[in-house]
């Protein structure tokens, strides 16, 4: 699936992924291959990303998620690496 995270001034990331693990504001959850459709909110914590060269992390401050036919897309409010 293909991984973009923006904030308002920059985009940190764009990429394939084969799991994204994000810090919701309910809680942990995680996203794999073909997910169903989902928009969320984003607490403060990890975006936990896997590729198949390994694994980055990314703390965010806070956004949305929207996943939509193997697209994630990540609107974050900050973000530190």
């Amino acid at each position: 699936m293909t991984l973009d995270i923006i904030t308002p001034d920059r985009k940190v990331y764009s990429g394939e992924a084969t799991a994204v693990t994000f810090p919701g504001s309910e809680g942990q959850f995680q996203v794999l291959n073909d997910h169903a459709p989902l928009v969320s909110m984003l607490g403060q914590g990890p975006i936990v990303v896997q590729t198949a060269g390994g694994q980055q992390t990314f703390t965010v401050d806070g956004g949305v998620v929207e996943v939509l036919q193997n697209r994630v897309l990540v609107l974050a409010e900050a973000v530190t690496v």
